[in-house]
């Protein structure tokens, strides 16, 4: 991969990950206090909304911090080593646990009566991506696990 392109992408996510920790700060906490008071029925939500929210959110800027360091990986030329594996594995973590957060607040939701089915429908988008996003994340590790052996044996040939 291009040293520009690595460049490129790290500064996009410095970008993202500055963007998520706004929205963490600000835009979380002013939209559940808002939902609150625009929906009385519901404002106990207030605080574990707010709390799930920036969650959810810290998943994404751990993904994003992984992907950085896989890209610097990438530029030094040893993707395909064992130092890759905790990345992944944080990745994995990471989105597995946004996806609970999401199911958690479809449950939630469900029980006060409250779910349009518009919101039923995102949350279960929300699950159905987290599940296929972490089961992508389990085959590309399994690649990543292959490609590191075949580097290792091509290594000892040579």
């Amino acid at each position: 991969m291009q040293r520009t392109t690595i460049v490129v992408l790290k500064v996009l996510i410095a970008g993202l990950l500055a963007l998520l920790l706004v929205c963490q700060i600000f835009v979380v906490p002013a939209v559940a206090a808002q939902s609150a008071v625009r929906y009385a029925e519901i404002a106990y939500f207030e605080i574990p909304g707010t709390i799930v929210g920036i969650l959810f959110l810290l998943c994404v800027q751990v993904v994003l911090v992984c992907v950085w360091r896989l890209l610097s990986l990438v530029r030094e030329d040893s993707i395909f080593s064992d130092s890759a594996f905790p990345d992944v594995d944080v990745s994995l973590a990471a989105v597995v646990f946004a996806t609970l957060l999401v199911l958690i607040a479809l449950v939630a939701l469900s029980f006060t009566g409250f779910m349009t089915p518009s919101i039923t429908l995102l949350l279960l988008l929300g699950v159905v991506v987290g599940a296929g996003l972490s089961l992508l994340i389990v085959v590309l590790r399994g690649l990543l696990r292959k490609a590191s052996r075949l580097e290792a044996d091509l290594a000892e040939v040579v």
